[in-house]
């Protein structure tokens, strides 16, 4: 029962640094995504040819309907 009183302050000291470390690391730029913000303009191309598509569809049987 009396190694409690050593491992209880060192776990507490052991999570501080990590979490002291994650800090630290999150500050200086170590989590940055470099690879996403090149392909980002690929994905909002093909978002907005969907949005395009969907938008069409939408008006065509309005314009059918008028035609009659």
């Amino acid at each position: 029962m009396e190694v409690v009183w050593v491992l209880v302050p060192f776990a507490i000291f052991l999570g501080g640094f990590f979490l002291a470390g994650f800090f630290w690391m999150t500050n200086r730029g170590q989590y940055d995504d470099l690879e996403s913000p090149q392909l980002r303009m690929l994905l909002d191309d093909q978002k907005s040819e969907i949005k395009n598509k969907q938008s069409h569809n939408q008006y065509q049987p309005n314009s059918n309907k008028e035609r009659q």
